[in-house]
Formats: structure tokens, C-alpha cells, sequence
């Protein structure tokens, strides 16, 4: 409870001064629209990056526990310099300053959602084991209402009473997330220790394999070397001992004690244990799942993208107020909301009780169910472009009070495809959350972790990717193509078709990765 109540005051503060940044660089900066788009989308770009190197410090040096306390005050940072930039009109440097220490600050949502779970004794307890799958259900909820705050409220407060207590709100609420975090420190149950760098250690079994290429590999896998102990501990600090996997089998070969081993002075870029060469294929492992993460993203990511421009098209028109095509975001936020509890309380038991698995699915295939409903969201916003070219053909639009061309259909219509959209959310982004720490080796949790939001900044890049690819080839001979400026010359239609049909590939190559992949076992 403390970790998902401080991450919704941390997405509270980073929302309110990402949602309207773009606008704060235009009205208080003077930048011109391309420059202030570029700069908000390079400093997202990093604050997608950036949870890597989080986790990285927390698995490697310091820790979860003081890698959050760290990345909390660099965070209050921060959010002060932006906040006193907004009050006393510093420096355009002084701001950019404070901005980037937020996006670092921010950097914290793998690495707390690790020390969140790490809280319960899911390795011998039933149902430590059930509370932890429940606790990333709750703590992805809290990311959900940060960002609904801070998106909405916050956004408002600044538009009707100025930046300075409309930044300024974000940093109280980045010193309260410090001051409940160091608050709750009694009550933290287990810390799990640093154990040096992961990636220096899958350099010591690529290492040590590609010298022992020649030599021979036992048949018996006891033989390969392992620490000795009775305490199911490995050499790695903080790690438990994994059990051997036939899976890329030539890296067998760095655990493989030779005579040379047996006289030289013990180095681990010579002969590794068994549990190290099982961390290096245990990421091996997690790779294809990652990737098939991306498109996923991509496909999402028109929630924000051509979603919107679907929606600047249609009636907004409810009585006397319009509505604006990005608010209708708010109902994939409240799908989100009440998927969670009823994932929880509803979906979970029943399938329990259908499949015989204590969570009700596998890690593996509720985000394979996700893959799936996102499909059925690019099919429906397919389908309602489909139905609003022709209300166009048939009566042809109308011009609004702002003097923009309006197609006479509600733009209500385009709430299934949010709603669906977070259906989706609910069982891949969170079965992600689970997966990847669950599958993890100890003492790189909180790096894997960060994997999911490396997938989403490419899923991105993916994303601006496909619609340059898209316009350039659908535009020759001086066609509008699918995704002119006036979308009522293209056919945007085409374009979901084609996200669509991407998202049923990318599909069809998950269901071989999650046949082929191998879940990780312990010694024990």
C-alpha cells in the first residue's frame, strides 16, 4: 500500500507537468510549436530511458531501498527548480535543468513496483503469492489515477490560476511521496541486497564460453560447477541458486571446470557457476517477450496519436459544450479502473477454478490475452472509420463555431474502442509488470523490470516509424494517401487495418515464443 500510494503521487506530479508542457514552452518560453513538440518529445524519450539506469544502480550498487530514497530527493529537485522557474522566470537553462532531474527522478516505477513485491514471501507462502499477483493489479492502478490527477486536475489549476501554483503543486506532492516512503521504513519487511553488476556478469559467461569453446560439455549437469552451501544461496549476492536448462547450451561451457581452472588463481571471466550462466540465459529467455512488447506499444499508442485525429473530425457537441477529441482518453483511464478490481476480484477466481492455476492464468498467457483484445481495438477504430467515411459521402460535414469541418456523427462513438483499449492495458501491461520480475533472476529484478518501459519508448519510435512509412509509400503520383492533413481525403481506415494485421503477426509470433519459453526454477 505505501509503494502504490506513493507512485500515484509521483505520477500526479510528473502528469502535471508533462500533460500541458507543451504549452508552458510556447506561452512562457517563447518557443515555436515544431521546437516546443520536439523538446517534449526528446525529454519523454528520456524519461522512458532513464528506469533502466534506475534499475541498473538498484540491482548493482545501492540497492532498491536507497536507489528510491536517492532518485525521490533527486525528484523534489526537480520539481523545485520548475516550480521556481514558473514563479520567478529564471533561466530557460535553469528550467531545462529542473526538467531533466524530473524526468531522472521519475526514473523509479520499475524499481519501485520491485521493492513493492519483494515485500511478500511469495517463494514459500500461498498466499503471500496471491496478495503479490494482486499487488501489481493495484499498484499499475495507482500509475492509472497519478495520471488521471495530474492530467486533469493539475492541467486545470493551470489554466485558471497560472504555472507558479500549478507547478507548484507537483512539488509538494514529490516531498510528500519522499516523506511517506522514509516514513513507511519500519515497516519495509525485506531489502533485497545489491549483487554487483548483471551486466558484468553476463560478460564473464560470454567470456569464459567463447575460451572453452572446445571443450566438451558433461552429459550430467551436476558436473558443472556450482558454489557449495546447504542454504540454497549462489555466489551471487542476495540470489538464490537456479537450476540448470538445456536452452543454449554453448554457454554450458563457462560452468565447465577444466585442469587450467584447477591451478589457475579463481576468476569468474575463466569459470562461472552454474546460476551465472542461468542469469545469462534467463535473459536470453525474456528477450523474445520484450520484443513482441514493442509492437504491441506501437499499436497503443494511437490512443494518443490517430485516435485523436479520428476523433478531431466528429460532432463534439454535447448541449451547449464541446467536447475535445483528446479528453475522450478519460475513458480509457476508467476502463482501466474498473478492469483492475474486476480482474482482481472476478476474472482471477474464475479462472482459477476453470484452469486449476493459482492466478487464475499464467503470467504468459494473460498478456497473450491482451495481444488479442488490443486487435479487437484496432478492428473497431477500423470499423468506425469505415461508418464515418461514409455519414462523409452521404451528407458531407458542417462547420462548427471554431470554423473547423465537422462530420454530423457523435464523437461518443469512439468511447468502445478506449474502453477496449484498456481492457488491453490491464491484462498485457501489468501481466508485463509480473512477468518480468517474476521471471527475472534476483539480483536483476528491477532491471527487467525496466524493460517494459524501454518497450513502450521504442513501441514509440515504432509507432512514428510505421505512419513515415505509411504516408511516404501511399503518397506517390501525388495521391493524398492514407493520413493526409485532411483525413477525409485519405482512408485512415486502411492504416488500422494494416495495426490490425501487424497486431495478429505479432501475435501469432508470441504464441511461438510463450511455446518455446521455459519458466525459471530455483535449485530447490
Amino acid at each position: 500500500a505505501w509503494c502504490a500510494v506513493n507512485n500515484c503521487l509521483q505520477y500526479s506530479a510528473y502528469y502535471g507537468v508533462s500533460t500541458n508542457l507543451v504549452n508552458y514552452l510556447k506561452v512562457q518560453l517563447h518557443s515555436g510549436s515544431k521546437a516546443a513538440a520536439n523538446s517534449v518529445t526528446n525529454w519523454q524519450g528520456t524519461a522512458s530511458i532513464t528506469p533502466l539506469a534506475a534499475g541498473f544502480l538498484a540491482d548493482s550498487f545501492l540497492g532498491r531501498y536507497w536507489t528510491i530514497t536517492l532518485f525521490l530527493f533527486i525528484s523534489v529537485a526537480g520539481y523545485g527548480v520548475v516550480a521556481a522557474s514558473a514563479s520567478a522566470a529564471l533561466e530557460t537553462a535553469v528550467f531545462y535543468a529542473g526538467l531533466y532531474l524530473v524526468a531522472l527522478g521519475g526514473a523509479l516505477q520499475p524499481v519501485l513496483s520491485s521493492f513493492g513485491a519483494d515485500q511478500f514471501d511469495a517463494e514459500s507462502d500461498e498466499e503471500e503469492r496471491g496478495r503479490q499477483s494482486s499487488f501489481f493489479n493495484w499498484f499499475y492502478l495507482s500509475i492509472v489515477v497519478g495520471s488521471l490527477v495530474g492530467g486533469t486536475v493539475l492541467v486545470w489549476v493551470q489554466s485558471a490560476h497560472g504555472w507558479r501554483l500549478g507547478y507548484g503543486i507537483p512539488a509538494l506532492l514529490s516531498v510528500l511521496a519522499v516523506a511517506l516512503f522514509l516514513a513507511g521504513t519500519g515497516a519495509y519487511r525485506r531489502h533485497q541486497p545489491p549483487g554487483g553488476s548483471p551486466l558484468t556478469r553476463i560478460a564473464q559467461v560470454v567470456v569464459a564460453a567463447a575460451r572453452k569453446c572446445d571443450v566438451e560439455i558433461p552429459t550430467d549437469a551436476t558436473l558443472l560447477h556450482e558454489c557449495d552451501g546447504d542454504d540454497g544461496m549462489s555466489a551471487i549476492q542476495g540470489s538464490r541458486r537456479l537450476a540448470h536448462t538445456d536452452e543454449f547450451r554453448f554457454l554450458d561451457k563457462a560452468a565447465v571446470e577444466t585442469a587450467g581452472d584447477r591451478v589457475r588463481p579463481a576468476s569468474p571471466w575463466w569459470l562461472c557457476t552454474v546460476t551465472q550462466v542461468e542469469e545469462t540465459k534467463c535473459v536470453l529467455r525474456l528477450l523474445p517477450v520484450w520484443a513482441c512488447g514493442i509492437i504491441f506499444a506501437a499499436a497503443y499508442t494511437q490512443m494518443t496519436t490517430t485516435f485523436i485525429l479520428q476523433g478531431d473530425t466528429l460532432d463534439p457537441r454535447v448541449g451547449r459544450f464541446r467536447v475535445p477529441a483528446a479528453v475522450l482518453t478519460v475513458f480509457d483511464t476508467l476502463s482501466v479502473m474498473l478492469w483492475v478490481p474486476l480482474y482482481d476480484r472476478a476474472v482471477v477466481p474464475l479462472a482459477r477454478r476453470l484452469t486449476g492455476h493459482r492466478r487464475g492464468f499464467t503470467q504468459l498467457a494473460r498478456m497473450g490475452v491482451g495481444f488479442v483484445i488490443l486487435t479487437v481495438a484496432m478492428l473497431a477504430a477500423g470499423t468506425l472509420e469505415v461508418a464515418r467515411r461514409r455519414v462523409v459521402a452521404r451528407h458531407g460535414t458542417y462547420t462548427d463555431a471554431d470554423g473547423a469541418a465537422c462530420v454530423p456523427m457523435s464523437i461518443f462513438w469512439q468511447v468502445p474502442q478506449y474502453v477496449v483499449v484498456g481492457a488491453a492495458e490491464v491484462f498485457t501491461f501489468i501481466g508485463q509488470m509480473e512477468f518480468f520480475y517474476d521471471q527475472a533472476p534476483d539480483a536483476m529484478r528491477s532491471v527487467c523490470s525496466g524493460l517494459s518501459s524501454a518497450a513502450f519508448a521504442l513501441g514509440n519510435y515504432a509507432s512514428s516509424a510505421l505512419v513515415a512509412v505509411v504516408v511516404r509509400a501511399t503518397t506517390s503520383g501525388g495521391r493524398p494517401g492514407w493520413i493526409p492533413d485532411d483525413i477525409n481525403d485519405g482512408h485512415l481506415d486502411y492504416f488500422f487495418w494494416l495495426l490490425a494485421m501487424l497486431c495478429i503477426s505479432n501475435f501469432g509470433a508470441y504464441l511461438l515464443v510463450a511455446r518455446w519459453y521455459s519458466y525459471k526454477k530455483t535449485a530447490d
